[in-house]
């Protein structure tokens, strides 16, 4: 399949038309397998007329994010299913649930792991986890957070959580975890808005010296929360450095949604997010979901290789971005980089997932 065949090349190394090429046929072949196998999906299609191949990647049939909140949306049988993963959301909201078979879930990580290596080298590291220890304890219903942390921590070795299950902080077995690991690159993963609330702020409030400046430190999601506090991307890297020492250099933030787990998009040395050879997203205007040229906001579309046990493939964000360039970031890296800027007002992305509920009917 054109999946095992994109999966053998460099996550940064493909150039875009040689990408575009393979990633259409990668598409196609992905929605027919869905149209065939996932039958409120290949109903969808039917009605709102989408039976043709696509000629180009901006004709690919896309779902609304909200379709996986609103619907079951499962391409193989129930007892295939390995895994069920869930969106983050607060009490009383909508969750997206996202089914994964043995082999889905197993291209995801391999896929991860192609990428991440990319930032931080090869070799497994110590590794602190930013976050609670029970987040991750029912391993067959996952949420983003526990999908998160379980797909990271391959990529370390004798792992710490640094906070309690009441979110405290266990600065005295940090310390201890530090010194043990003294001279070694240390990995620290977790979520923004609660690395910020619950590592960085009572690190300021106690001004306990943590040594963090040979660690590599990678997180993502939360930001419309620090937004709030008027905390920026420069903003936190900076205060970050001023309480443990990690350099700004080292800080990856990563866009990422539990619809597409696997195909992240890393932020470089440069400050800029980049799509993989296994990924790829467009910007679409709001008003009539035209595509973007570089350089216009709009809404974000995500493009992944790997789903296969549900319709993920093509995904239709609530995320307002920007395309900034095409193969040329001054980091190296090939492929599109790109900027997000938030999400956008429910209001000017329920269009979409409104038709799509009528094409149901």
């Amino acid at each position: 399949m054109m999946r095992n065949e994109m999966m053998e090349l460099p996550p940064y190394g493909v150039e875009k038309e040689e990408k575009d090429s393979m990633l259409l046929l990668r598409m196609n072949e992905l929605t027919a397998l869905h149209r065939k196998n996932c039958q409120e999906y290949g109903r969808m299609l039917k009605n709102l007329g989408d039976t043709k191949e696509a000629e180009s990647l901006d004709e690919v049939p896309v779902l609304p994010v909200q379709m996986f909140k609103k619907r079951t949306l499962c391409s193989v049988p129930e007892q295939n299913i390995y895994k069920t993963m869930t969106s983050s959301g607060t009490t009383g909201q909508q969750v997206s649930k996202i089914f994964l078979d043995k082999e889905t879930a197993s291209n995801q990580q391999k896929v991860l792991t192609r990428i991440v290596s990319e930032f931080t080298g090869s070799s497994r590291m110590p590794m602190i986890i930013l976050d609670c220890p029970s987040v991750i304890k029912d391993r067959a219903m996952f949420s983003a957070r526990g999908a998160g942390i379980l797909g990271f921590s391959i990529f370390g070795i004798k792992r710490i959580f640094a906070l309690d299950d009441d979110m405290r902080l266990n600065v005295a077995g940090l310390k201890e975890f530090l010194e043990t690991h003294k001279g070694k690159t240390v990995l620290l993963f977790g979520f923004t808005f609660m690395i910020w609330q619950y590592v960085y702020k009572e690190l300021a409030r106690l001004e306990i010296p943590l040594d963090l400046s040979n660690a590599v430190l990678i997180h993502g999601g939360g930001w419309k929360k620090l937004e709030a506090q008027k905390v920026s991307r420069d903003v936190f890297k900076q205060k970050l450095r001023g309480v443990c020492g990690i350099k700004e250099e080292n800080i990856h933030d990563y866009y990422g949604m539990v619809e597409q787990t696997g195909c992240i998009y890393m932020e470089c040395e440069c400050g800029h997010l980049h799509a993989s050879t296994y990924s790829e997203i467009l910007i679409r205007n709001m008003r009539d979901f035209s595509l973007c040229r570089p350089m216009e906001r709009g809404v974000i579309q995500v493009l992944s290789t790997l789903p296969e046990s549900y319709p993920g493939h093509s995904v239709l964000t609530e995320d307002e971005g920007m395309i900034l360039g095409i193969d040329d970031c001054p980091c190296g890296r090939k492929g599109t980089y790109f900027e997000v800027f938030g999400r956008i007002k429910n209001a000017e992305v329920r269009g979409c997932s409104d038709t799509f509920e009528e094409a149901r009917h």
